[in-house]
């Protein structure tokens, strides 16, 4: 049966910027790392944190990220680099491709852990800040895939399946294929779009935030795992990917239902360092709302003290009568 239409795959994974060249994969890595620093600051400014302190911490979390996400990735797959034939050197090649979230996840949130001390932050808070703006970053980064024609799913005839072009040295074979690349991303966004309406809608903190961001994820990618057809290794019969997707679902699970008992609600003080500049504590509705604005601890509007203050100093300002 003749295909109604598909997915082309790019003929080359190179984007030249001018005369410079850019791996595409690098290309989504880049653009998906900005996304999350930007949103996540965003978020970080309207819970009362102060200007630039993401990207501060970002730059301990991004590196640690990379090197975690590949040092999973290499060990989970050292027979590509380690076996007769291969070359270790290329465990190093990261713009060919290869990053485990598992362990851009874990390694990541050591670096964050660092720069968050360094500024005396609390490390929950700053993760469901820009947990959302993660699962964003993934969508973005999930298209690198496809420009390297990797990690594609089972053969299919579907209209919107994804051509891959023969190539025995990548042991690719010429088809079409299950794009779940583009499923990840789709399910990212998804989960970026859950995380962020059930933050506004039952004020989460703590740490709860990510870890509904990680259970999410971790379902999404336990089915599209199940669909891709590049090796791994299996374990029971399902893949290591599978196993781990559980794991961290029940551990992510876990702690949403511990925290929410133990520490209800949201962070009335997320940067101190912010009090100190003047900046008010955030106890808004909305995510991206400015910071600033004061409320009670019930939610309502704080009433202004601007007249109150005024008749204060006027009544000082009266002489007193004597008796």
């Amino acid at each position: 049966m003749d295909l109604l239409a598909y997915i082309p795959s790019p003929s080359s994974g190179v984007i030249y910027l001018g005369p410079v060249p850019l791996r595409g994969y690098a290309f989504c890595i880049i653009i998906g790392v900005f996304v999350a620093v930007w949103y996540g600051g965003r978020r970080w400014i309207a819970r009362g944190g102060r200007v630039g302190t993401v990207a501060d911490i970002a730059v301990w979390a991004v590196p640690f990220g990379l090197v975690g996400g590949r040092l999973y990735h290499v060990i989970t797959d050292y027979e590509l680099y380690f076996t007769d034939g291969r070359d270790w050197v290329d465990a190093f090649k990261i713009w060919q491709g290869g990053l485990g979230i598992w362990g851009a996840i874990a390694l990541g949130a050591l670096g964050a852990w660092i720069g968050c001390r360094r500024r005396g932050i609390p490390l929950p808070a700053y993760a469901d800040a820009i947990a959302p703006g993660i699962a964003f970053a993934q969508a973005i980064g999930r298209w690198g895939n496809w420009f390297n024609q990797e990690l594609y799913g089972k053969a299919t005839t579907l209209p919107w399946a994804l051509k891959i072009d023969g190539d025995a040295d990548a042991g690719r074979v010429a088809g079409t294929y299950h794009p779940t690349f583009l499923y990840e991303s789709l399910w990212c966004v998804g989960v970026a779009l859950l995380v962020i309406w059930a933050d506004r809608r039952f004020k989460l903190g703590h740490g709860r935030a990510f870890a509904l961001y990680v259970a999410a994820y971790t379902v999404g990618r336990f089915w599209i795992e199940y669909l891709r057809v590049d090796d791994a290794h299996h374990v029971l019969g399902l893949r290591l990917n599978n196993w781990t997707s559980v794991v961290v679902f029940l551990a992510a699970v876990a702690y949403l239902v511990i925290c929410a008992k133990r520490s209800p609600g949201r962070e009335e003080v997320v940067e101190p360092a912010a009090i100190e500049d003047g900046a008010a504590p955030a106890t808004g509705t909305s995510d991206d709302a400015p910071a600033g604005s004061a409320a009670k601890s019930d939610g309502t509007p704080a009433k202004s003290g601007g007249a109150d203050e005024a008749g204060a100093v006027a009544a000082e300002a009266e002489p007193t009568k004597n008796p």
